[in-house]
């Protein structure tokens, strides 16, 4: 078998790790309780950078931890945790005199399980549930309460109106989505290590199906031909819970950067900003700015606004008004009308010709420096 000087051992210390070079290939080096091992840095997951891992003493061995995700291999064999299959490709250390070697070839080759989630398999194969004729209205509500004191809410109110509008008028399917009642967690900032790291679904869906949201993403990328997102205004802003989604939508937005890839077709969005004080416009150009670049199209006119102004503390009666308000009544069935009616055009074009004029990874200034440590 041949070997390779990748290093010497001043380089790796005792209770060190570096990522070295195989030819073409990356290895994760590891140098615990005085044993030197090496297996391939690439994680068999999203080839995350195994060499930059953390390294602790658990189950029955040391693993490393992939820093993207979270996978876990036994430094000395390759192995994945006890109830696993997958193994990662582990390579023999010789030391020659000051010299770290490692053999050319792997002396167990890699080999990932099948990890398919059937929870997460229309998500996973785009499985799209429109069609020319279907008329899917979605409504997302971002209102926070406590289930225990419930209270009405303005742009909740709103909303349901609409969707009622849709049925009633147009023989629309309707569903709506409460964040509230989901518990998802907050994005974890993936991306922030490495575009790739931020995966379709997203990476914590995948670690957790049930994680709420996967309903979003199933009902907002293959169910909705309509999207109608609700919030209150919050200090000048949308809702705490709108941001926590929009958040976790990133990895939407991110395979187009990576995969150039746009997963969201021939879809409308609409919104319905309601709150005690002023800042409608502000609220409706960031949701516009976000949601069309996520791949959404929007009618004209694609917001209701209801706002009472900077001295209208008195939020008792801001309910009252609203109810009688015609307002209300007549713009909640509007904006579902311009989104019916510009969903005909939309639905002819074709999404294959549709592009996207956003970054890629390669237009980056820094595109031709090398990152050592990565695998991609």
């Amino acid at each position: 078998m041949d070997y390779i000087k990748v290093c010497t051992k001043d380089e790796l210390p005792n209770n060190s790790q570096k990522v070295v070079n195989l030819d073409t290939k990356k290895i994760a080096l590891f140098h615990y309780n005085e044993k030197i091992s090496a297996i391939a840095n690439a994680c068999l997951h999203k080839a995350g950078p195994l060499g930059l891992g953390v390294v602790r003493a658990k189950y029955d061995g040391m693993y490393v931890t992939c820093p993207w995700h979270g996978w876990e291999y036994n430094i000395e064999t390759g192995g994945a945790p006890p109830g696993y299959l997958d193994q990662q490709a582990l390579y023999e250390v010789k030391i020659e005199g000051e010299f770290i070697l490692i053999s050319k070839e792997p002396i167990v080759n890699a080999h990932k399980a099948h990890h398919d989630n059937p929870l997460l398999e229309d998500l996973m194969k785009l499985k799209y549930q429109t069609s020319e004729n279907s008329l899917n209205v979605l409504g997302i509500s971002t209102t926070n309460m406590s289930a225990n004191l419930p209270r009405f809410s303005t742009s909740e109110d709103a909303l349901e109106k609409s969707l009622t509008y849709a049925q009633e008028k147009y023989g629309a399917a309707i569903k709506m989505v409460k964040l509230r009642e989901l518990e998802f967690r907050n994005c974890e900032g993936y991306y922030s290590q490495h575009s790739h790291a931020c995966t379709w679904p997203c990476s914590i869906t995948q670690m957790n199906p049930h994680d709420g949201m996967t309903e979003v993403y199933e009902s907002m990328i293959l169910w909705a031909d309509i999207v109608i997102v609700a919030t209150p205004i919050r200090w000048g802003n949308a809702s705490a819970l709108y941001y926590k989604m929009a958040e976790r939508l990133n990895c939407v937005q991110n395979q187009i950067t990576i995969s150039n890839r746009i997963l969201v077709k021939n879809k409308l969005a609409s919104f319905i900003i309601t709150g005690g004080q002023d800042n409608i416009q502000q609220v409706a150009g960031q949701m516009m700015y976000f949601f069309t670049d996520l791949g959404f199209t929007f009618p004209p006119f694609s917001f209701l606004g209801w706002s009472r102004g900077w001295t209208a503390e008195d939020m008792d009666k801001n309910v009252m008004q609203f109810k009688k308000s015609q307002y209300i009544k007549r713009t909640t069935m509007e904006i579902v009308d311009n989104c019916v009616e510009l969903l005909k055009q939309i639905k002819n074009v074709n999404s294959a010709n549709i592009n996207a004029p956003l970054p890629k990874p390669s237009d980056s200034l820094s595109s031709e420096i090398e990152n050592k440590d990565m695998n991609l």
